[in-house]
């Protein structure tokens, strides 16, 4: 009987003590969604000019940078590189060239981790890792983010608010990760934009997602010159974002 009932305080203690660090996470996220204030992510850019902003996200992918780095310039386009710490790190040398060429460098986190489920002090050690690397580097200073996997949950916002940083996210997604994402596939998805929520997306001011895979080489060209053809200019972010032109179309999918 005494062991018994010793076995079920020790259980109780464990089970309150376990109760209130669940209690102590869901208030920090509670608090950081309900009394602080955080800028939206900017998905696109309220313009009537026929402009865009390519993105690419890199963690991977750098044996297919070159030759989309060729493909931009042949076209005069200059596009928003998002690169994380650890892949900086590992491809500075890469890292210099793609800022040689004009095109602008920011922040993706440091490890590619699912932002929404790390804390505020955690996402902010991702960000400013990732910006010392980078500083180092190139010596230029980041200032945007691309949380990975486009999350958007209160942590992430809240820390890149309080290192000052604006959080960006899409309005056209080339989805090219995907196994079945064919060269044909890829510029559909950018060039002729499916219907969303019964409405056709604005291309002006879209900001277009994409990382460096074999199939975004071969579409890249492709999506550039028909979109060319129809009269857009690229942009990178900082050409392309104004305080009074941003704009929200994406909000709907979380």
């Amino acid at each position: 009987m005494f062991i018994n009932l010793k076995i079920s305080r020790r259980i109780l203690s464990f089970g309150g003590i376990f109760f209130l660090l669940l209690v102590g996470i869901v208030a920090e996220h509670w608090i950081i969604a309900s009394d602080v204030s955080v800028s939206k992510p900017i998905e696109q850019v309220k313009t009537e000019q026929l402009v865009m902003a390519l993105t690419i996200n890199v963690d991977w992918g750098e044996e297919y940078i070159p030759a989309m780095l060729d493909v931009l310039e042949q076209r005069n386009a200059h596009v928003t590189f998002f690169v994380t710490g650890r892949w900086a790190k590992k491809n500075p040398e890469l890292l210099k060239i793609i800022s040689s060429r004009g095109h602008q460098i920011e922040n993706h986190g440091y490890s590619h981790p699912h932002p929404d489920q790390l804390s505020n002090e955690a996402n902010q050690v991702e960000i400013r890792k990732t910006e010392s690397i980078i500083e180092g580097i190139i010596n230029k200073k980041t200032h945007l983010y691309a949380p990975p996997y486009g999350e958007k949950g209160a942590t992430g916002l809240k820390a890149a608010d309080a290192l000052g940083y604006q959080t960006i996210l899409w309005t056209l997604d080339t989805v090219d990760w995907r196994a079945d994402s064919t060269p044909e596939i890829i510029v559909k998805r950018i060039v002729t934009p499916a219907i969303q929520y019964g409405i056709k997306p604005n291309k002006s001011g879209a900001i277009v997602l994409m990382h460096p895979k074999a199939n975004t080489v071969k579409a890249l060209p492709v999506i550039i010159d028909q979109l060319v053809r129809d009269g857009f200019s690229f942009q990178t972010l900082d050409e392309l974002i104004t305080s009074e032109q941003i704009g929200d179309t994406t909000s709907q999918k979380n």
